[in-house]
């Protein structure tokens, strides 16, 4: 008969030594479970490039929006003027009236016709031939006045009422696309503040802009080989005509700041800087880039490009800047940036643009 005994319960030893192991097993898993959660810098850098283009399209938007918004509350505030100022005509008609009825009451030679002319509605009176018959020439004419300056202040009140509706819907969009802006570049800095000072330069190619650089020396074609860019100067070839005169105008804010909606001249966007700078050239170019892709003759060959022309990125054409010559733009890049001097590679070129 087979003995059947207890197993033997392990040694104190062994049971330390299982303890210990499971608890560095439990340890290292934890560690594991709160390792750095950051991206690679080549992921964060891939992250707040889409985030930063994304957020410069919305800026673009947000120009598109901002300039109507301005238009509207232009045409707003001279409408309102000129109905005030017609409203002031008016009063002035029916105090004339007014005289002419107390002077009449006064010598007890009142025409009982005369009380219509005070009326609200006048135009009720004119079609009526019997109370024309009886009006002076001179009372007849002031009605008739009085009854068109009503119709066209009612018009003016009505288109004033259209106008302001339309404002307060671009206000509405004014604020959508800057909470839109507002978000992503946001979103953006959380991806950056897991990064050293020095790594986050690295990332946003911040490291690449020598701020206030802007000499006229420099290494010939600049940064065209690399990823970021430079505002120093590339040996930039004079440029001619109004396409020169806006580079020459452009190269003056050299290592100023990027800022969304920004048009100078402490800080720039993208279309902002080229709109300036056509405009010290004696040229009134739109506001957003969409609209100055638009603005001349369309250059799709890199070959044909002058210095001075404007050259238009992405397919949604939201970015914009100056060929600078040797495959460069100057331009302002994004949000984290200055104005500076970049290889054209570096973004998808659509094609350029000869204003005048």
């Amino acid at each position: 008969m087979a003995s059947h005994r207890r197993p033997k319960p392990p040694s104190r030893t062994r049971v330390t030594v299982l303890t210990a192991t499971a608890a560095a097993a439990v340890a290292l898993s934890a560690q594991s479970a709160h390792a750095d959660p950051r991206p690679s810098k080549a992921d964060a850098k891939a992250e707040v490039d889409k985030l930063y283009e994304e957020a410069e399209q919305a800026t673009e938007k947000f120009n598109g929006a901002k300039e109507q918004h301005d238009k509207l509350q232009k045409q707003v505030d001279e409408l309102q003027d000129r109905v005030a100022r017609g409203q002031e005509e008016l009063n002035k008609l029916r105090d004339g009236l007014g005289s002419m009825a107390t002077a009449q009451y006064r010598s007890g030679s009142i025409d009982p016709t005369l009380q219509l002319l005070l009326s609200s509605d006048p135009d009720t009176y004119l079609e009526k031939a019997s109370t024309l018959n009886q009006l002076s020439a001179k009372q007849a004419d002031t009605l008739r006045l009085i009854a068109a300056k009503q119709r066209v202040l009612q018009q003016q009140r009505k288109e004033a009422t259209t106008k302001l509706a339309d404002l307060e819907s671009t206000r509405k969009a004014l604020g959508e696309r800057q909470r839109e802006i507002q978000g992503k570049l946001a979103d953006a800095q959380k991806v950056l503040n897991a990064f050293s000072e020095k790594e986050r330069a690295e990332i946003t190619g911040a490291d690449k802009a020598t701020d206030g650089a802007k000499g006229t020396g420099g290494k010939s074609g600049g940064d065209s080989a690399g990823t970021g860019g430079s505002s120093s100067h590339p040996n930039v070839p004079a440029g001619s005509g109004r396409g020169g005169a806006a580079l020459g105008a452009a190269q003056s804010q050299l290592g100023k700041p990027y800022h969304y909606g920004a048009t100078g001249m402490a800080s720039w966007d993208c279309s902002g800087l080229t709109q300036w700078a056509y405009g010290q050239a004696g040229v009134s170019l739109p506001r957003i880039s969409q609209d100055q892709a638009n603005a001349g003759t369309r250059i799709y060959s890199q070959s044909q490009l002058q210095p001075g022309d404007l050259v238009i990125f992405y397919g949604d054409q939201h970015h914009v800047g100056l060929y600078a010559g040797n495959g460069q733009v100057l331009h302002a890049p994004r949000t984290g940036t200055v104005v500076r001097y970049e290889a054209m590679g570096n973004m998808p070129f659509q094609f350029g643009v000869r204003v005048g």
